[in-house]
C-alpha cells in the first residue's frame, strides 16, 4: 500500500532544500482543518547539514538501492519523521502543556555511540560524567546553538539502528545562518520557540523534509501539504 501521512497528523513542518546537496532550507509550519491543509504564519529560512540530506529512517519509505543515512555523514535526512520531544538550558519554555520538556543538566547524556543498547535516546546518569565515555555522551551545555532543540525522530528507539544517525533535532543556528550542521535543522532562535510554542502534541505533527524537486513529486500521493 502506498504511504500517505497519517489521518492522525494534522500539524505538519515543511522543510524544502534546492537540491540533495543544499545545506540551505525553507520552512513553514501547517495545519490541517476540515481536510484541507493551511499555513500558520510565515516560511522562514534555516540550515541542514553540510553536506546536503540523504534519506533517512522515519514513517516514509525509503526508496529501493537509495543511500541512506550513516552515522557522521554530515547530512540531514530526509522523509517524513514524527517530532517531539524538548530539552534547553531554561528551567521552562513557552510549550503546549502536553509538550515534554526536560532542563538538561550535567547528568544528561545523548547516546551516540552506535554499540550501546541506550543508542540515540537521553539518558539520565545518577552521578556527574566521569569516564571518557560518559563526557563524550553529555549533552552539550554552555552552547548558544544548544540551549533550546526539538527532537526529530529520525531512526528513533525502540529500533534505533546502529550507525544509522542519531541525535537529530531542531535546533539554534550558528553565526546566524552562517554555518551548516552535521545533520540537524536550525533556525534563528526566536522562530524555534515560535515553532516550540505552537507544537501541539495531540495533533500528532510531522516533519517533512526533502528537495524541492522531490516534495513536488510526492505531494500528492503523500498527502503533504
Amino acid at each position: 500500500m502506498a504511504f500517505r501521512l497519517p489521518d492522525s497528523s494534522t500539524q505538519c513542518v515543511v522543510g524544502t532544500a534546492k537540491d540533495w546537496n543544499s545545506s540551505y532550507v525553507s520552512l513553514a509550519l501547517y495545519q490541517k482543518t476540515g481536510g484541507k491543509w493551511q499555513q500558520v504564519g510565515a516560511s522562514w529560512s534555516g540550515r541542514l547539514g553540510k553536506n546536503g540530506l540523504v534519506w533517512g529512517s522515519g514513517l516514509s519509505p525509503v526508496p529501493k538501492g537509495a543511500t541512506t543515512k550513516r552515522e557522521g555523514d554530515n547530512r540531514a535526512p530526509a522523509g517524513v519523521f514524527s517530532i517531539g520531544g524538548a530539552w534547553g538550558y531554561d528551567a521552562s519554555i513557552r510549550k503546549n502543556p502536553a509538550q515534554f520538556y526536560r532542563q538538561v543538566t550535567p547528568r544528561d547524556l545523548w547516546v551516540e555511540d552506535s554499540s550501546s543498547p541506550s543508542y540515540n535516546r537521553n539518558v539520565v546518569i545518577d552521578h556527574d560524567p566521569v569516564s571518557d565515555w560518559e563526557k563524550k555522551q553529555q549533552m552539550k551545555q554552555g552552547d548558544p546553538a544548544h540551549k533550546l532543540k526539538l527532537f526529530i525522530a529520525h531512526n528513533a528507539p525502540p529500533k534505533a539502528i546502529p550507525n544509522a544517525g542519531s541525535a537529530i533535532f531542531f535546533h539554534i543556528w550558528r553565526a546566524e545562518g552562517g554555518r551548516p550542521s552535521a545533520g540537524c535543522t536550525t533556525m534563528p532562535e526566536e522562530r524555534l520557540r515560535w515553532m516550540i510554542a505552537n507544537i501541539d502534541p495531540s495533533k500528532h505533527p510531522v516533519y517533512v523534509l526533502l528537495p524541492q524537486a522531490d516534495y513536488q513529486a510526492k505531494r500528492t500521493e503523500w498527502g503533504l501539504p
